[in-house]
């Protein structure tokens, strides 16, 4: 999978938060902010846990794959909100095996370009159903 994802904005995208990189904190390898400070008068989306599972019910066997489903079902709940991946401020990320911690932050990274969303990764003993291994949770904000 590649390019756009749905509810994603074509063209230049506009800067709605102030990602906020602590001087004084030591220096994130990822692609995230220590903060996001959200303008008031935005519109608040908080999305429920997005898992890999297609909208026929299957789940890819592998964790980049779920991981690209769940990035695509975002794209889709962002988009009902008028909404894209740009107005992410922030991703609570479940994962059952800390391995999979890497394989997510190079999608995210391609998925989510030079936008830096902050970000907690958790890492569980289980999700909703044994096949899962991945579940993004996401907080987005817009100004109309």
């Amino acid at each position: 999978m590649g390019g756009e994802w749905p509810g994603q904005r074509r063209g230049k995208r506009q800067r709605l938060h102030q990602a906020l990189i602590g001087l004084a904190l030591y220096r994130h390898s990822s692609n995230v902010a220590h903060g996001v400070e959200v303008p008031a008068g935005a519109r608040l989306l908080f999305t429920n846990g997005q898992v890999g599972t297609r909208p026929d019910g299957t789940t890819p066997e592998t964790t980049a794959g779920q991981i690209e489903v769940a990035f695509e079902r975002l794209g889709a709940v962002l988009a009902s909100a008028k909404m894209s991946l740009a107005d992410v401020v922030r991703f609570d990320v479940y994962f059952t095996d800390l391995v999979d911690v890497g394989t997510f932050v190079g999608i995210r990274d391609r998925v989510m370009g030079d936008h830096k969303p902050g970000a907690t990764f958790i890492v569980v003993k289980g999700l909703a159903r044994p096949d899962l291994k991945i579940e993004i949770e996401a907080v987005a904000a817009k100004v109309d």
